[in-house]
């Protein structure tokens, strides 16, 4: 398999990435956000972006947070939402309406000579007053359906049975399987 490099500042992400393709190497690279409610894209524009700067297999990814009574908002602008009121002030943000659903969603963007592909993974849950220590980001909020913790009170095993990233990368390692099969031919 050929390197590909994962543009992220983050190693959490990066470790879940790597415990399903060993060969994905992290590059943190600040490339520019745009602000954007599809995550296709936001992905777009960085591997664009990416390819100004270093030749190679690129992956990014975009994990959102859609609110069902919000009309999916936050999205992939969660980040700056939990930013600017912390996970707290996201959960808040469902105690006045009647529903606390939730989709945890991963894209990944995964840029090669031939183009862009996308994979995606997500999960369905309910957003919860935060509990646990472990995880990132709004994890001590998200309790996924079928589960009596949320992603930060999980361990990494755990997660990973129900993870929307693993889900998305597992997407993304039998794409490149199918093409190491059809270039060995």
């Amino acid at each position: 398999m050929n390197q590909i490099l994962f543009i992220t500042g983050n190693k959490d992400k990066l470790h879940e990435v790597r415990a399903s393709i060993p060969a994905v190497q992290g590059v943190d690279m600040d490339l520019t956000e745009i602000q954007e409610i599809d995550a296709h894209k936001i992905i777009a524009a960085k591997l664009a972006e990416a390819q100004r700067y270093q030749s190679g297999s690129f992956i990014v990814e975009d994990t959102s947070l859609y609110l069902d009574a919000m009309n999916g908002l936050p999205g992939p602008l969660v980040k700056w939402f939990v930013k600017a009121v912390g996970v707290l002030g996201v959960y808040k943000l469902t105690e006045s309406f009647e529903s606390t659903r939730a989709t945890a969603r991963t894209l990944i963007g995964y840029a090669e000579e031939g183009g862009i592909h996308f994979f995606e993974g997500s999960i369905s849950g309910t957003l919860v007053p935060p509990r646990g220590t472990d995880g990132f980001g709004w994890d001590s909020i998200f309790q996924p359906d079928g589960y009596e913790k949320t992603f930060a009170e999980m361990t990494p095993e755990e997660k990973s049975l129900c993870s929307m990233r693993k889900r998305a990368v597992e997407g993304l390692l039998h794409y490149l399987e199918q093409e190491e099969k059809v270039g060995a031919k």
